[in-house]
């Protein structure tokens, strides 16, 4: 053990420079549309299809035809989700405390300088009117599938994702579903606290609303009500992820990954800036932290973990590690580019601030989160992961208190890439 904790600190001293390059906007946006329709893979883009179909089918329920009044009401079914388990439990997932927690991890929000907020209106107008045809539709279909976790099986690969779709739709995952679902702590409040105005209701703004031809196919153009800060979408998306992440490690980085291109769909659709989306990818990772710390959650955890797992290799027909291989073209959030793509989603190349520079320390339990995914390394190991491949500072958000500067600067796919190519 002595000798791998050297050669990882060796590796960690000369890691991961990129971190401090910024990624322009239009390579960003030809990363996001490479996980659409519109990638190289015929196997990767007919996933798509299956999701986008089994999403409406959900969303119509036993109806002749789905409308919109429908995706109002939408939710997982009993057989989706096993409620009745987790609500037996009794389990308190203290949401309030929780949602106090997350606003004062982004009160550095209301102190952002004028020429940051100013960039940010001009970064969600620019992703906004370049988006594809196809990334808008993807943005589309990630928006009305809020209420399911169908989204999620395109980061898992052609062949596990479609042993995730027949599982999820026969309830063969139904303690899984009950359970992500329920950790999705509301981002309400602080949308109340902060009252920020959405983009599209800005004086002068150019946004252009995205109508509806892919999920209800009524032309409506999309939309949203209350505040924009955090982004509501982007909390359940990345909390979904993270937590899908924690129970099928095989596939840490592109569950990670597809947390973060849930939330690029936010701006995608105008309804959200990227201080939103960067709001709600630091208040997702502290609270599913926070949970995996606690004993009687991860009881549940486990358990549901356990049951999804057995449901995914029967469904593949064989162990979850081969239906998780890699699937070179046809496996696109594995493409080395994706991790360009987090990293861009981490600042969305907003103004980074001078100034005085704090160290990064790790809050207590915090390296839970890659705990499953490196089991080889120690706690001290993950942590050196993380405070080695994180942003640097001066970025939006990242505040003055040391939560704030860590859960804003954490890059969970950069500390894992390095932790699992090094060992």
């Amino acid at each position: 053990m002595k000798l791998q904790f050297t050669l990882l600190t060796s590796a960690l001293l000369l890691a991961l420079p990129v971190l401090a390059k910024d990624v322009p906007l239009s390579q960003a946006a030809d990363i996001a549309s490479s996980v659409t329709p519109a990638s190289a893979s015929p196997s990767f883009n007919a996933l798509e299809s299956q999701v986008l179909t089994q999403l409406r089918d959900a969303l119509k329920g036993d109806a002749a035809t789905l409308t919109r009044d429908q995706l109002e009401k939408a939710k997982q079914n009993k057989t989706h989700a096993d409620k009745a388990w987790l609500k037996a439990s009794g389990y308190d997932f203290r949401v309030k405390e929780n949602q106090q927690a997350g606003i004062e991890l982004l009160s550095a929000f209301s102190t952002l300088p004028e020429t940051v907020i100013n960039e940010n209106l001009k970064t969600v107008t620019d992703i906004n009117r370049d988006a594809s045809q196809l990334t808008r539709h993807q943005a589309l279909a990630d928006a009305e599938g809020i209420s399911y976790l169908y989204f999620l099986s395109d980061a898992l690969g052609p062949r596990l994702g479609k042993a995730f779709l027949a599982a999820y739709d026969k309830g063969e995952l139904g303690k899984a579903a009950a359970l992500i679902k329920a950790s999705e702590v509301s981002t309400g409040e602080a949308k109340k606290h902060f009252n920020n105005p959405r983009p599209f209701l800005i004086q002068g703004n150019t946004i252009h609303l995205v109508p509806d031809d892919v999920v209800v196919k009524d032309n409506h153009p999309y939309t949203a009500d209350g505040g924009s800060f955090p982004s509501g979408h982007t909390n359940t998306g990345y909390t979904d992820a993270l937590l899908m992440a924690e129970m099928i490690p095989e596939r840490f980085d592109a569950l990670v990954t597809r947390g973060a291109r849930y939330g690029y769909s936010r701006i995608v659709l105008g309804v959200h800036y990227p201080l939103d989306v960067m709001g709600s990818r630091m208040v997702a990772q502290r609270n599913v932290a926070h949970y995996l710390n606690d004993a009687k959650y991860r009881a549940l955890f486990n358990e549901a973990r356990d049951q999804l797992r057995t449901a995914l290799e029967k469904e593949c027909g064989a162990t979850l590690a081969e239906c998780a291989k890699t699937d070179g073209k046809n496996d696109p959030y594995r493409d080395p580019a994706m991790q360009t793509f987090y990293r861009f989603t981490m600042t969305y190349d907003l103004p980074q601030q001078k100034g005085e520079r704090q160290s990064l320390k790790v809050p207590e339990g915090a390296d839970v989160l890659l705990e499953a995914a490196l089991p080889n390394l120690s706690t001290a190991q993950r942590q050196a992961l993380m405070v080695k491949t994180a942003l640097p500072a001066g970025y939006p958000l990242s505040g003055t208190t040391p939560d704030q500067q860590f859960w804003q600067r954490l890059n969970l796919p950069a500390a894992y890439a390095l932790g699992h190519h090094t060992l």
